[in-house]
């Protein structure tokens, strides 16, 4: 679906002339990678469906496999390429999604980085199946990135990163800080993610939000909320307040319109803590709810929270994307992360429209709706992917970029985009 796009595409007259320097310097490799890219993204955009990628690969092989790391063992699906071998690994985790590394659409998106030369290991973590995000899953992903490393033949020369989605980049850049791999890691990538997840709670519970000091606000997501619930209710000690929550997460599935308010009031003092926190509408008062949290809970978010660690330890390339109608985390918590880590490490893109919390959703290419709005977030998709991709070539772990002031160069519009050092930030 997207692979046209540059064929049929008239940028401006400088815009195009660029393109065309650019295409006469690439080399032969960079050519197959932004071809491989736009056949991702049309992959993608087609989900089940047919598409160019498929079409022009056979179908990738998947394979539950047991592997154990310092005596701790562990399961996970290996994804291979359907011929040839691998260019690089990856290890990729899923988000608080109640199948697992078993969720459609996951599988979806390993089949297509398999497709694509990237041998995909998808661990199964603890706790997943209750939609549990833990801090001993950063040891888990880190187990299975030693595991994917050591293998030349699934990432040749040390080439592999990982990759975490939604809530599970948090466990997924402690893990690239685990000092038996941290200098290892390539490349992590997060799609969705967070920096500081007491903001995220702040956002999941009132919907505020901050964009560069400024306050924003949108209605909360009911669905956010549910799976806040899920995720701390194996912390509550009293049995009884388990089971009310249980029900109030089966009844609001069915409607979130449902009072809860008799079943609420049933609860012991720790299930409560958690309702208020829930049914808070004043930013303001987020952080002492939170501290109000059974004492597992609180714990839990202080070692997950990133916003408190050393990020500059981070030796890998960072590439974050994110969607600003998301609305289980709030985009700006990707530019703070991005912003955390080493200078020019880090890759940042905010997308306008296509990307919901990690859903992609492109209309057809010939539509209007496309041409005239989704295609900025397409190229900025397309960028994002195209760095993904290069990671199957890039021979060394710390490759520094050039520093400087920041720059303005056009976009594929012919517009003015700014392009800071160390972030790449879509605009409006």
């Amino acid at each position: 679906m997207i692979g046209p796009i540059l064929r049929f595409f008239r940028p401006s007259l400088p815009a195009s002339c660029a393109y065309l320097l650019c295409l006469l310097s690439v080399s032969a490799c960079a050519l197959q990678r932004h071809h491989d890219a736009m056949l991702v993204l049309g992959d993608i955009a087609a989900g089940a469906a047919p598409s160019g990628l498929k079409e022009r690969t056979p179908q990738p092989s998947r394979t539950l496999i047991a592997y154990s790391i310092d005596g701790r063992s562990h399961i996970g699906d290996l994804y291979l390429p359907g011929d040839g071998r691998p260019e690089a690994g990856i290890v990729l985790v899923p988000g608080m999604v109640h199948e697992g590394k078993d969720d459609a659409n996951f599988v979806a998106f390993a089949t297509t980085l398999a497709r694509v030369r990237f041998a995909v290991l998808a661990p199964q973590l603890t706790g997943y199946r209750e939609l549990r995000i833990e801090p001993g899953q950063a040891r888990e992903a880190a187990d299975a990135f030693r595991y994917l490393v050591d293998r030349d033949d699934l990432s040749p020369e040390g080439r592999a990163g990982i990759a975490g989605i939604s809530y599970a980049l948090g466990p997924v850049v402690l893990a690239a800080l685990e000092n038996d791999i941290r200098r290892r890691v390539r490349f992590v990538l997060g799609v969705g993610g967070y920096h500081d997840l007491r903001t995220a709670i702040r956002f999941v519970t009132t919907g505020y939000f901050e964009v560069d000091g400024s306050p924003r606000s949108v209605k909360p997501s009911e669905y956010g909320k549910l799976v806040f619930v899920k995720s701390v209710v194996h912390d509550l000690r009293d049995p009884k307040d388990r089971a009310i929550f249980e029900e109030i997460v089966e009844v609001k599935l069915k409607d979130f319109n449902a009072d809860m308010s008799p079943l609420a009031a049933a609860l012991g003092p720790e299930g409560m803590s958690v309702h208020r926190l829930l049914t808070n509408t004043d930013p303001r008062l987020t952080a002492l709810l939170i501290e109000a949290l059974p004492a597992a809970t609180v714990a839990t978010i202080d070692a997950l929270t990133l916003s408190d660690k050393d990020l500059t330890r981070l030796t890998a390339r960072l590439l974050l994307v994110h969607g600003k109608n998301d609305t289980l985390i709030p985009y700006p918590e990707s530019l703070a992360l991005g912003s955390a880590v080493a200078p020019s490490r880090a890759r940042v893109f905010v997308l306008n429209q296509v990307l919901g919390h990690v859903d992609v959703t492109l209309s057809h290419l010939f539509s209007l709706q496309f041409w005239t709005s989704e295609l900025p977030d397409a190229w900025r998709l397309f960028r994002a992917v195209n760095l993904l991709l290069k990671e199957r070539e890039l021979p060394a772990v710390a490759e520094t970029a050039k520093q400087g002031k920041a720059v303005i160069a056009p976009d594929v519009l012919g517009r003015r985009a700014f392009v800071v050092p160390g972030r790449i930030v879509g605009g409006p």
